[in-house]
Formats: structure tokens, sequence, C-alpha cells
């Protein structure tokens, strides 16, 4: 029979077999504490000599990450080489042109070569031309640019995705492309004056607006229209459909849906791409050199005309800065207005 634990103190237990100690009533008198620790002090290993791992602390600079032994690069510091890449392939270009239009090859003040071009005939026909051919060719591609782009979100017919994104595929042409192919319809020798030749008789066609600000401004509409519907293509595929089929359902005509209905909401895209657009045509070179309109002297070209043709490179640099205050100017509108449109 197993022999039961003996109970030798109050609360004491003692196995079988043990002996328990010697009970006395001597009062029990605690030993000393250790001393507190410091406030904010934790515990440490200790160091083992040579085998002690170094302590690291983390560098608030870098983001609390650990540094030991690192020295950290700067954020800046990153930035300074593609600074200074662009500012020596761009603006030191742009500084010699300023340069250039401020010290005249002929002696003379720093602005006179500016008095004497912005005095000029020559000047104020180019600044006025380039001018109305930009503003007309941008309501040209906006009216434009906002038909075609109904008719292919909005009427349904075969092959309406391939058109939407052959639009993408022709905002890569160069723009002399496209006034190579309206030459060879529209030119003097092109495929129109040769049908009409063919079947009147006469030696020479109707067909020779190409060579005149028309012509011009043709190219321009014909080249610049897709960059005005990209933007009314992606705003129509966000419209809502159901207030169309409401409005339909109301008794509300076609012409009414557009009005109150589409227009608004393809305000913003027609802002943004229509600015675009006129940035661009300010600036455009190649439509008018590869028409061949003599009489069309624009900016870009009156400043080929002083630098190549007459090597008066003073007067050209002044063209170039004006025309490059007038994109600028421009181009912070077409930002603001994008910002505003979302896009």
């Amino acid at each position: 029979m197993a022999e039961a634990p003996r109970l030798d103190v109050p609360g004491a237990v003692t196995a079988p077999g043990t002996s328990a100690p010697p009970h006395t009533d001597a009062p029990f008198t605690p030993g000393p504490r250790p001393p507190a620790a410091a406030p904010g002090a934790t515990d440490r290993p200790a160091a083992r000599g040579a085998d002690a791992a170094p302590v690291t602390t983390p560098d608030r600079a870098s983001g609390g990450r650990a540094r030991a032994g690192v020295r950290v690069v700067p954020a800046w510091l990153w930035g300074v080489p593609p600074v200074v890449v662009l500012a020596l392939v761009f603006l030191y270009p742009l500084a010699l042109v300023v340069q250039q239009s401020l010290t005249p090859e002929n002696g003379g003040g720093a602005f006179d070569a500016y008095v004497s071009v912005l005095a000029s005939h020559g000047f104020r026909e180019a600044l006025g031309t380039t001018v109305w051919l930009a503003v007309g060719a941008t309501v040209g591609c906006l009216v434009l640019g906002f038909a075609l782009a109904l008719v292919i979100a909005f009427v349904p017919f075969p092959g309406a995705k391939g058109v939407a994104k052959f639009i993408d595929v022709f905002l890569s042409f160069p723009s002399f492309l496209i006034t190579l192919a309206l030459l060879f319809i529209y030119g003097t020798v092109g495929m129109a004056n040769g049908v009409w030749s063919d079947l009147t008789g006469a030696a020479d066609g109707p067909f020779h607006f190409l060579a005149t600000p028309w012509g011009v401004l043709l190219a321009e509409i014909t080249y610049f229209t897709p960059f005005v519907m990209r933007p009314l293509l992606a705003a129509f595929s966000q419209l809502d459909t159901a207030q169309l089929e409401v409005a339909s359902s109301l008794g509300a005509r076609p012409a009414r849906i557009v009005r109150r209905v589409i227009l608004p909401e393809a305000l913003p895209a027609l802002a943004a791409g229509g600015s675009l657009v006129l940035v661009m045509c300010l600036n455009e070179f190649g439509i008018v050199l590869f028409t061949g309109a003599k009489d069309v002297t624009t900016l870009p070209m009156l400043v080929y005309g002083k630098a190549i043709l007459e090597s008066d490179y003073s007067a050209a640099c002044v063209v170039a800065v004006v025309n490059i205050a007038i994109s600028v100017g421009l181009f912070g509108l077409y930002r603001v207005v994008s910002k505003r449109a979302g896009a």
C-alpha cells in the first residue's frame, strides 16, 4: 500500500521517501534586494570579447533603416546628372540663341536686332499668317474631330474598333507624309488634275490650291484632326449610356442629345485637344515646306529663310526667341487646360 505524503510544515508537501527540512520557529528575514534598473535601461547580453556583435542604431535621416559604417548619398544628388545632361543638350543651345539675338553681328545695342525685326513688315506678316493658320486649323480640327468621334463612338458599323485603333497608329505618322499624299491627289500633276485633263482634254487641271494658304490649312487639318479625336474617344468611352437612353426615351432628337448630353461631357477633352493642336500648328514647318507654298511665310519659315537663305543669324535668333516665347505660353495654357480636364 503506497505511503501517503507527509505534511511537516503548513503548506509544504514532502514526497514519499524524502525527509523534510527541520521546522524552526525563527522568523523569515528577506535578503537584500538587487538595485533597481535605471529608467529606460534594458537588459543586454554581456559582450563576449571579439565575438560581440556591433550595436547599430537606426538612422532617422535614412527612414529608420540601420546603417553600420555606410555613407548615405543624399537624394537630391541623384538628380544632378540628368539635370546636367538636359542643361548641356537643351538649355545651353537655347542660351546661345538668346545670346546671339542680343549681340548683333554688325554691332549696336543689345535690343537693336529686336527693334529692327519686330518693326519689319516681313515679321508682322509672318506672325499674322502663323496665327490665323494655327487658329483656323484648330477650329477645323475641333469640328471635324468631334463629328468623326461621334460617328465612331455612337454609330454602330462594322470595323468601328479597327478605325479607332488606326487613329492611334495615325498619330505616329510624320507630317510631311500626309502632305505628300495630298500632293499625289491634288498636286499640279496629281490624280485629280490628271482625271480632269483626261475627261476634258485640257492641258492643265483646275486644282492648284495646295500652294496657297488654303492648301496649307487643309493639310494641317488633315494631319492634326486625330490629335483631337483621340481624347474625345477616350471621353466618350466613359460616358454613361443610361443618360442617352433616358434622353431618347423622353423623345429627345439626336441633335438635342448631342447638344445637351454629349457636348458638356466632351468639353474638357475638346479643350485639351484643341490646345495641343494650337501649339503644334504654331510650330509646324514640314507641311508648309512640302506643299511648296512660296507665298506662305510662317514664323518657322522666317527663321529658316533668315538663317539659311540670308545668313542673318541675329534676325533668325530674334524670330526664334519670339516663337519660343509664344509656344511656351501656349504650352502653359495647354497644361492648365489638361489638368482641369483630367487628361
